[in-house]
Order: structure tokens, then sequence, then C-alpha cells
């Protein structure tokens, strides 16, 4: 016969075993959960909220600030392709502002491919769409890259662009110029697409990508193609022109 004093301790166990399993149970279930490594500079604002945005869809994100130039080349993805940061998941390069719903797709899908990229920065994608760009949108394609450099359309995305008079604040300009030619001009937005070469005082490896002016006065005489010197500084999340002239002037 069951002592009686045993009673109330075989209540207590069969009630807090599954408490105490719990724990474990959660533990087993986020590490399920796909892992995503980024590869960046340690002063880009919009890499940072992309992850977040990752971290928001049901992803874990391990960073290293370390630039993601050799890191793209070392895993085989085009230059012409590149963006500023470069990730893998599950043996899939993701390069640039890839939504976290196409990752998902890619790894219930899983093509024969590289991987994905959102080329350049496109406005309004993932990590680009914060409130400093005013609710503007650039239309924008996640292309599906294959292992031999070819890609196809994965998923377009398309939003009416939303225009800003925010100006950004002033800051002090930097010393050196950076070089780069111009890819387009946006007036009305106080902004500029450049493809540029490596720009170390704000630690940024070659790209193309969008900067922004304080004034619209700043870009004229300029065209699509120019090749020019300029200033820039970070200025939040995104990167501010301060001098802008063309090469060899």
């Amino acid at each position: 016969m069951m002592n009686i004093f045993m009673k109330p301790l075989i209540w207590a166990l069969m009630l807090t075993a599954p408490l105490a399993l719990f724990p474990l149970k959660a533990k087993a279930q986020s590490s399920l959960s796909p892992l995503v490594e980024v590869w960046k500079s340690p002063t880009c604002g919009c890499c940072n909220d992309w992850m977040k945005h990752l971290q928001a869809n049901g992803f874990r994100v391990k960073g290293y600030d370390k630039g993601n130039n050799g890191k793209r080349s070392e895993l085989g993805m085009p230059l012409k392709y590149g963006s500023c940061h470069t990730a893998v998941v599950d043996g899939y390069v993701i390069e640039g502002h890839v939504p976290a719903r196409e990752i998902h797709r890619l790894l219930k899908e899983r093509p024969k491919a590289l991987g994905l990229s959102v080329p350049e920065m496109p406005i309004g994608s993932p990590g680009m769409d914060g409130p400093e760009y005013g609710g503007q949108f650039d239309p924008y394609q996640v292309l599906l890259i294959q292992t031999n450099g070819t890609a196809s359309v994965y998923q377009s995305y398309s939003k009416a662009s939303k225009t800003s008079s925010t100006q950004a604040a002033p800051v002090p300009a930097m010393k050196d110029w950076a070089q780069g030619e111009i890819r387009r001009l946006d007036p009305a937005n106080l902004r500029l697409t450049i493809k540029h070469g490596d720009i170390p005082s704000i630690d940024m490896p070659p790209m193309t990508m969008v900067f922004y002016v304080k004034d619209a006065q700043m870009l004229l005489g300029f065209s699509a193609g120019d090749k020019i010197e300029f200033q820039v500084v970070p200025d939040g999340k995104r990167y501010l022109v301060t001098a802008i002239r063309k090469a060899g002037i």
C-alpha cells in the first residue's frame, strides 16, 4: 500500500514535469529556425535593418562586420549582382536586400541555383524602407542566380512611389574625395545613384547605391554617365553627398 505521505509528492512531480521539459522543447524548436550568416560593413545601418527584418520573420541571424567583397567573391556571386551585404543560409547565397518571404520560398522549393540577389540598394526593399525615406519606393526584382552567373526573375516588387520633402540635417563633410559614375539622377527626391569605388572613410566597398543631397541645386549640370568625385558622410541610415564635382576638374 502507498504511503499517504508519498501521494502529494507524486502529484507534484506529475504537475511540474511538463513545465520542466518546456524550456528544452522551446530550445529545440528555436534551433530549427534557419540560420542566416551575414557579411557587411560595420557602418551600414540598412544592413542592420535587413537583419532585423529577417529576425522578425523567423530567421536566426549572425553578422560579421568585415565587409562583404571578399565573401561575395569567395561564394561565387557575380559583382554585377552585388549589394551592401552578402549572406549564406542553408547552402544558398543571399545578396542584398532580399525579402524574407523569398528566402522562405527558396528554402521550401530548393531550386538548383547559387542563390538570390536584389542588386544595388533599391529604396523600399527590406532594410531600405525606414521612415527616413519618406515612403518612397523604387520597383525592384529579386533575381535567382545560377552557378554559371546567369539570372532569372524570381519575384518582382512594385508599388506607387511616394515623395517626401524632408531634407537631411547638415553634417560635417569628410576630407577625402570618392570616385564614381552617376547612374541615375533624381533631383525631385534629392537623390542620385552612383557606381563608386572603395570609400575607406565610411568603410564602404565598391558598389552601386543611392545617395542623398541637401539641395537639388547640387545636381545641376550633371547627367547620367558623368564620371565624378564626391564627398559623403553617414546621415542616420542613409548617406549624404556633401560635395560633388566632375572628375578631372
